[in-house]
């Protein structure tokens, strides 16, 4: 192995004079024939002090390249606004692109990019920036021209960012992907039935031309499924799929003749939403699945290879026969490198397979050690901000006679709330006796009722019950044992994702009310209106925290501790004693966390953390836990009532 030459020496010796070619029935690179082993990785999912060391990993395996997709709504969070690792978003330290792909190349690894600009991605509503939605009439993913206006100014952004690191410049990209499963918005069903716009799919590819973008330019769906309905001849196709590979390969070859067979897309495992068991997937299929790629012969790029986290609000959501279902925040994927980085059993499959089947041996490095997770003592929550007071300390509110939902909020140079929750609050009503409260249409997508500032609502996890999003006109008796004159009624609303797959009808996500409340039978008018958003800016200067004596305080609100460390270390947040809510560390928020089920616990990096005193914030939605429990390993379980019904 010592007297092997590196990936590069060995693609890149004598000179490069062209990039990947598929035209022959196999890949070239520089005139040299390859066979790709590719894995999936994204950076913004992953603590960037992580990169290489999974980058090496990847490696290690017998892979040659990493291939990421690239979110839009990351890294223009406002129109004309970036963030590219240094633009001072909550996001920022995840979004350095360019040191992502030099870190790669860095690690003997080529790169295959997918920007989109939807990326899917089980992603917060695919990628797409939510103030998209403010624009009236808008055909997301077409020709359509108020999208499209919003495509090229970022475009002619990243893509200028990326040309410099193109392969037959010197850098690591070999390939972009032109949108993203568009074969998949074919919606037979429909009336009148869709076709995707080549129109837009043409538009794109024009768009990397001008951009110099000289590297292969492909696009990937099920061939099987949908032939080359998302694609055109001038684009390169690959496939992807979770079994019989030899039947999508065989209908690649029928949609273009002599050129190479890949999977762009042969997924690992799986992900999960709230409510569902956590997926396991069988190591065996896995292992019989990928040898039959290998020797079709085809190249693949496993889906995912690390899956990371969403951390933060960014999990997308599903919309499977109309019904919503939100993603959790792991992105572990049952991949062959965990969550947390470590190995797992296919790993080393993939890495026994790959010394096999690849016929072109480079040198590898050494496989590198497992990073030690820890078990921190327990911390007591010390002090807390209850609701009302949190309320008082929001930064916006808005006074309108209708609600609002929040993408379209006047806040963010204009541009709405991508994130977290919205409170609808109405004062001076009268409640009676067994008044009857009624959300028309659906919550997007939970919701707490609170009378004067006191949370009526308690169900934490009947989702077929008020205060979620199943439950079309829902009702609630407000339960007051008097009368009540000039109350306050706030309705507290949570996103808890953009759908961010499926035909484009279902695309037009609209987080927070729009239908209206009605409370017995009059519907209510003149709403004051509250964005919480838990911005970094906005948590790190909380003040009038009250100390905790005795017992924790019942009811929803902030809740903090204090983890002191003398040095850092992986570890999750073991949430199982707790009910619903987010978890922010040090300011930035780590993630969400929920009863239901399956997931139990947040993974905290070591990078998140710091030595000295590190500040973890709870916001539970309906009552606290009286301390912080830590694990070395992350706790699933489920808690949910009746989740299977439609």
């Amino acid at each position: 192995m010592a007297n092997l030459p590196t990936l590069y020496e060995h693609y890149t010796s004598g000179g490069i004079t062209q990039g990947l070619s598929v035209d022959q029935p196999y890949f070239t690179l520089n005139d040299k024939n390859i066979s790709l082993y590719s894995g999936a990785m994204h950076y913004f999912r992953v603590p960037q002090e992580y990169w290489r060391d999974r980058l090496r990993k990847m490696r290690a395996a017998g892979l040659n390249a990493v291939e990421t997709y690239v979110p839009w709504n990351l890294h223009e969070p406002q129109p004309g606004v970036y963030d590219f690792g240094q633009g001072g978003t909550d996001m920022q330290d995840f979004l350095d692109i360019e040191k992502f792909l030099k870190t790669a190349q860095e690690e003997d690894l080529l790169a295959i990019v997918r920007p989109g600009p939807f990326i899917c991605a089980e992603f917060e509503f695919g990628g797409l920036p939510s103030y998209l939605l403010r624009e009236k009439d808008i055909k997301f993913r077409t020709s359509d021209e108020k999208y499209m206006s919003h495509v090229r100014r970022y475009f002619n952004v990243l893509l200028a960012l990326l040309a410099s690191l193109q392969f037959t410049k010197g850098g690591p990209i070999i390939a972009f992907q032109i949108e993203n499963e568009y074969g998949s918005t074919e919606t037979k069903r429909a009336n009148p039935p869709f076709v995707p716009d080549s129109v837009y799919v043409e538009q794109l590819r024009q768009l990397f031309l001008d951009n110099n973008i000289k590297e292969l330019l492909f696009t990937s769906d099920s061939p099987y499924d949908h032939g080359s309905v998302g694609s055109l001849p001038s684009l390169f196709q690959t496939a992807n799929f979770n079994s019989n590979p030899e039947q999508q390969f065989d209908k690649l070859k029928t949609l273009q003749k002599d050129k190479p067979s890949m999977s762009m897309e042969y997924w690992s495992g799986w992900f999960n939403h709230w409510s569902e068991k956590k997926y396991v997937g069988d190591v065996k299929q896995f292992k019989d699945v990928y040898e039959r790629i290998l020797k079709y012969p085809a190249s693949v790029n496993l889906y995912m290879f690390h899956g990371g986290t969403s951390f933060g609000f960014v999990n997308g959501a599903n919309i499977d026969s109309g019904v919503y279902t939100p993603d959790i925040t792991s992105y572990d994927y049952d991949a062959p490198l965990s969550e947390f980085g470590n190995y797992t059993e296919k790993y080393f499959v993939v890495k026994e397979l790959l010394d096999k089947y690849n016929g072109v041996k480079t040198k590898l490095p050494d496989l590198p050690g497992v990073r030690e997770l820890s078990t921190y003592p327990s911390i007591k929550i010390e002090q807390y901000i209850g609701y009302s007071q949190l309320i008082e300390k929001l930064p916006h509110k808005i006074d309108n006679k209708d609600l609002i939902t929040m993408e379209n909020l006047s806040i963010n140079n204009n541009t709405g709330q991508s994130f977290g929750y919205i409170v609808y609050r109405k004062n001076n009503i009268i409640i009676i006796k067994d008044s009857l409260l009624k959300i028309l249409g659906y919550v997007q997508d939970s919701v707490n009722v609170y009378v004067n500032n006191k949370l009526i609502t308690k169900n934490v996890v009947d989702l077929n019950s008020f205060g979620y999003w199943k439950v079309e006109n829902s009702t609630l008796d407000l339960s007051s044992e008097e009368d009540l004159s000039n109350a306050t009624l706030d309705l507290v609303v949570g996103n808890l994702g953009r759908n961010n797959f499926g035909s484009l009808d279902q695309f037009y996500q609209f987080k927070g009310l729009s239908k209206g409340v009605v409370l017995d039978e009059q519907k209510i008018e003149d709403w004051e209106i509250f964005p919480m958003e838990f911005k970094k800016s906005w948590n790190k200067n909380l003040s009038g925290w009250a100390p905790i004596e005795d017992n924790v305080p019942v009811g929803a609100g902030l809740y903090k501790a204090v983890l002191v460390l003398e040095e850092t270390n992986d570890t999750f947040l073991d949430m199982s004693g707790w009910n619903k809510g987010i978890v922010i560390v040090n300011n930035f928020v780590l993630g969400r966390y929920w009863k239901v089920g399956p997931q139990q616990s947040l993974y905290l990096p070591a990078p998140l953390l710091k030595v000295g005193d590190n500040e973890i914030v709870v916001f539970e939605e309906f009552s606290p836990n009286k301390e912080l429990v830590f694990s070395k390993t992350p706790v699933y379980g489920n808690n949910f009532i009746n989740t299977i019904k439609k």
